[in-house]
């Protein structure tokens, strides 16, 4: 497998996609890309939310077409030279992946080593399941299993306590540790303005942070950018 994770598409003050310019470039390059936006961030549609990353992939001389404007996903399928799952809603584009059988023809695919881009509730995907995500579960989702691409699960958008907040509600490292109490695999804290690029066994953490790793019935510790031991 070729993994390109994510924890976000644009990281604060910054152009849609900027920070992972020169990544896209390399691990997009002759192919074209099939984005899936059924996450719908904002509950936009699938064809304004297509436009946001075609506009910027046709900068970069990348070719990307949406999964919906293909006469069907066996076709969308077969047509995928690389794939890109946006953010947004995890549960809604789940639930979107099986009611329009995508689910089946994305995980051949991607096991068959067409590369696989996925930011924020894309990268969710990867896991073992999608039950760390920081989404709201505004729809019914028929398995919170993922793709199991990884023998782990991510946490987009990590966040760090904040020494003196105010803030009442549970901390990411309460919520991941409620977590562990009823699910045995890691959680890898993914922050802002990282990725993970992974060939299903070996994972490497790039970008200007360290990652938060999370092992149940253990204390979290950080890992450095390079080559993850989770």
């Amino acid at each position: 497998m070729n993994l390109l994770l994510a924890s976000t598409s644009t990281v604060h003050g910054a152009p849609y996609l900027s920070y992972l310019r020169d990544e896209l470039a390399s691990f997009f390059a002759q192919r074209l890309v099939v984005f899936v936006p059924y996450a719908r961030p904002g509950g936009m549609s699938w064809d304004d939310y297509t436009a946001r990353p075609k506009a910027v992939f046709a900068e970069a001389g990348i070719a990307l077409k949406g999964v919906h404007e293909f006469a069907s996903v066996a076709e969308a399928a077969q047509a995928a030279e690389a794939w890109f799952v946006g953010g947004g809603n995890t549960f809604v584009l789940r639930r979107t992946l099986d009611e329009t059988g995508l689910t089946p023809f994305l995980d051949a695919s991607v096991r068959g080593g067409v590369p696989y881009m996925g930011s924020s509730a894309g990268i969710n995907l990867a896991g073992i399941s999608i039950g760390t995500t920081n989404d709201m579960p505004v729809v019914e989702v028929p398995t919170h299993q993922a793709m199991g691409w990884l023998p782990f699960n991510l946490n987009p958008h990590y966040l760090d306590p904040v020494p003196g907040s105010t803030h009442m509600g549970e901390t990411r490292e309460q919520r991941i540790a409620e977590f562990h109490v009823f699910n045995p695999q890691p959680v890898v804290g993914l922050r802002e303005g990282s990725w993970i690029k992974s060939d299903g066994q070996h994972h490497e953490l790039h970008g200007p942070h360290s990652a938060r790793i999370f092992r149940a019935g253990m204390p979290p510790f950080e890992a450095k950018p390079g080559l993850l031991a989770i």
